[in-house]
């Protein structure tokens, strides 16, 4: 390889590892600022760790009975172990033209609150010794802080989906795995119910996160404005903006009313959170909410 083309190289490698330093940072804080305590992931099953004694039930073989904590009551127990196999969470991050807004220059674009809420996540998951991936761009669930490298890669690499508004999917997603869904939601939500009933049908649990911007969810505007699409496929004038504040929150109470109805009917959870808040309240959401949905 010559100099030049070696210089080349370098100064690739270089500008795409530039992002990684400052999400995964971020993410590893904030994870830091959420005590969870127990990771949620103790209940029976194969391990190797003591978890509790219980009862003796019908169908329990002679050989499960502990028989040294038997003799010291009238009654017989089993002795019971931790369950230690390491779930697959799968994630999407919405990355189309509307994750890209923001109201104001002190607040960060609702797609950079999603990847940093999403790999924040995969930082908790990955230390409580499960897997994670993501679903687009494809990146199979593994463990281990190889696989945060490779999330934060993804995460922060430019070049947003084509199109106003972003769907999820349901293909590559495991049988009895989990999965998260962050985006704004407020494109169609056909292809949102499709894919909760694919996951579903397969046995997936899993979290909508819908994350907006304040302005998005007060409207505070007024008098003449243009509203436009972040992709300008999208149009709309007005002189007098106030007087559809009533008729956009209602539609915003029903597209959310919507989403969650879609959840409970494939057993999600769904979740909102605006990039004013601080994103430590949203991460406890959500590792709670994933935790609940097993």
């Amino acid at each position: 390889m010559s100099l030049s083309a070696a210089l080349s190289l370098r100064r690739e490698a270089e500008a795409l590892a530039a992002p990684l330093p400052p999400l995964l940072v971020a993410a590893e804080h904030l994870a830091a600022a959420v005590q969870i305590g127990g990771h949620g992931r103790r209940r029976a099953g194969a391990g190797d760790e003591f978890w509790q004694f219980r009862a003796a039930a019908a169908g329990d073989t002679a050989r499960s009975i502990d028989w040294r904590r038997s003799a010291r009551s009238d009654a017989q127990y089993v002795r019971e172990r931790e369950w230690q196999a390491a779930q697959s969470v799968h994630l999407w991050v919405d990355g189309a033209a509307s994750m890209q807004f923001s109201g104001a220059p002190s607040r960060v674009p609702k797609a950079a609150q999603a990847q940093l809420l999403a790999l924040a996540l995969a930082v908790l998951m990955v230390r409580a010794g499960e897997r994670v991936g993501l679903l687009a761009p494809p990146l199979p669930p593994r463990p281990g802080r190889a696989q945060l490298l490779q999330l934060a890669a993804l995460l922060a690499a430019p070049g947003a989906v084509a199109g106003d508004y972003g769907a999820p999917g349901a293909t590559g997603i495991a049988a009895h795995a989990r999965a998260v869904f962050l985006s704004d939601f407020l494109g169609d939500t056909g292809p949102v119910e499709a894919a909760l009933a694919a996951a579903a049908g397969r046995g997936v649990r899993g979290v909508l996160m819908q994350v907006l911007d304040p302005d998005e969810e007060a409207f505070p505007y007024d008098g003449r404005v243009i509203f436009e699409s972040m992709g300008g496929t999208l149009r709309h004038e007005t002189r007098q903006a106030g007087d559809l504040r009533a008729r956009y929150l209602e539609r915003l109470a029903a597209r959310r009313a919507l989403l969650g109805g879609l959840a409970r009917a494939a057993g999600w959870q769904f979740g909102t959170s605006h990039t004013g808040q601080p994103a430590a309240l949203a991460l406890l959401w959500l590792y709670a909410a994933l935790e609940r949905g097993r």
